[in-house]
């Protein structure tokens, strides 16, 4: 499982007394209340949204309708620097403002508990920062780490995940769309009742929040037209090298067990892509069989295959399982966990459910809501099970839901507290991530621009770009601890002339 990944968060957030076109200027508002060093000014080189790994550029990309009353003609025109309102903190990691949602993306992270205990981080710092704008504002509020407002809007959880350039972008493409269709019955969010469901009785319980919002099999779009494998190609490092697989159908966990499942089976899948295989088999209509697969909590609903026969969700997933064990069994801890677990959660999907409620959220969620469903006798759908349904993913530890079974002791943690903790003003040491955050940490004063893949810094009249694209092997670990021995710019600048001089490799 040698490869980076990453997870963006995009927060609902809700302000007391204020209403939705109100929300992008107090998303800004909390993104600029975080605390500790950071500095702004982020670099887009490189970056396009626009570009297709399939080998073109479209001309511009779908939005959303729901989207235009965050641009009421009342609203005081801002640059994108302004609206962004980017931080880079001192773990690596990026927090601003996206659409009128708080964002949060992790440093680069090569294994799964550093992800799991970063994406918590983020967690924790934004909520810090809502505390304070609360205290500032003297209005409540409140960040849901979901994917809908239940009024139509849906908002992303993105994966990003290194791979190579050279893999056919077709055989990306096919491989992964029965894999992602079926994830969900181990990473679904759980949801409470049914969007553009057009006549189906919404009066239901589902898998997934993202399901309802997936509309194409692949397409670079991510706002509106959303597909189940975005072919969005901004690598953020060598690009004739890499590519970053950019996946936004997925849900936002509170679980950390099914965060670290979610991507340990991923990143094997894409090994298994990489190395040429495929799952021979081809889904007859991908979008009609996620929506199938997110409404059968039974997971009994067989999907039709192309050419005739059908198959289930969970030997769909067997299917990717079975030959992941057969070529990486023994190779790291990280696959061997990730082998074992995938299995006992197929198992135990196919006996009993129920029992997973100690670790998938879809199914926690349902056995914390579905008691109190039965006994008020209200529907899925009802507005007051939709509350709860956000109640779950409430950030706040002392109001969430998730967070009041996570003290109870009845869900299974992948990390402690105290690494969660660390995560928030440390990066990854065998990342290129560290040595963001220690630029960040030392010389943000110096720093005039930062990105994902570079960092470009002034001293002593003189400009530098200090080009990160190369850094993403596990050898970078010993150029970040070369660099943590630095006591000042004039060494930065002397080191990185040598390592540039020698090559970065």
């Amino acid at each position: 499982m040698n490869r980076l990944f990453g997870i963006e968060t995009e927060y609902g957030i809700e302000v007391e007394g204020l209403g939705a076109s109100d929300w992008i200027d107090e998303s800004i508002a909390v993104v600029r209340s975080v605390s500790g060093p950071s500095v702004g000014g982020w670099n887009y080189r490189g970056e396009d949204p626009r570009r297709d790994m399939r080998g073109y550029v479209v001309t511009s990309l779908t939005t959303n309708p729901e989207d235009s009353m965050f641009d009421l003609p009342s609203r005081k025109p801002m640059s994108r620097e302004e609206e962004r309102s980017d931080r880079i903190l001192v773990n690596g990691a990026r927090f601003y403002n996206d659409h009128g949602h708080p964002e949060y993306a992790t440093p680069e992270c090569r294994s799964i508990k550093d992800l799991v205990a970063h994406d918590k981080a983020g967690d924790r710092i934004a909520f810090a920062a809502a505390e304070r704008r609360a205290i500032q504002s003297n209005r409540s509020i409140s960040l849901y780490k979901n994917n809908t407002d239940f009024h139509g809007s849906s908002y992303g959880t993105h994966e990003s995940y290194l791979m190579r350039r050279d893999t056919p972008v077709d055989l990306v493409i096919s491989a992964l769309l029965p894999f992602f269709v079926t994830r969900q019955i181990f990473a679904g969010a759980g949801k409470c009742g049914l969007e553009n469901c057009g006549r189906e009785d919404p009066d239901r319980y589902q898998i997934s929040q993202r399901a309802d919002y997936l509309s194409v099999e692949a397409s670079v779009d991510t706002l509106h037209n959303r597909p189940l494998v975005n072919t969005r190609d901004e690598p953020h490092t060598t690009p004739s090298k890499y590519r970053r697989l950019h996946v936004i159908c997925g849900d936002a966990n509170m679980s950390e067990y099914a965060t670290g499942l979610k991507i340990g089976t991923t990143s094997l899948v894409l090994s298994l892509i990489e190395a040429g295989w495929t799952p021979g088999i081809v889904l007859k209509e991908a979008i009609k069989s996620v929506r199938m697969v997110s409404r059968d909590i039974s997971l009994t609903q067989p999907l039709e295959l192309e050419g005739g026969g059908s198959i289930k969700a969970i030997d769909i997933q067997r299917i990717y399982l079975n030959e992941a064990v057969k070529r990486y069994s023994g190779e790291d801890s990280d696959t061997d966990w990730t082998l074992a677990e995938w299995a006992s959660t197929l198992n135990t999907l196919e006996t009993n459910p129920m029992q997973l409620a100690d670790r998938l959220d879809w199914v926690a969620k349902f056995a914390l809501l579905n008691p109190f469903r039965l006994e008020e006798e209200l529907k899925w759908n009802s507005p007051h099970m939709q509350s709860l349904d956000l109640a779950y993913h409430d950030i706040n530890p002392q109001t969430g839901l998730y967070y009041g079974l996570e003290h109870e002791g009845t869900m299974r943690r992948l990390v402690t507290d105290g690494r969660i903790t660390a995560a928030m003003s440390g990066a990854p040491c065998d990342t290129r991530a560290f040595l963001r955050g220690l630029m960040v940490n030392r010389f943000g004063g110096s720093i005039e621009g930062i990105g994902w893949n570079g960092i470009l810094f002034r001293h002593n009249d003189e400009t530098m770009l200090f080009d990160m694209n190369p850094l993403v092997e596990e050898n970078v670990s010993i150029l970040n601890e070369e660099f943590q021995s630095l006591q000042n710019l004039d060494q930065v600048i002397a080191n990185l002339r040598q390592q540039y001089k020698e090559g970065l490799n």
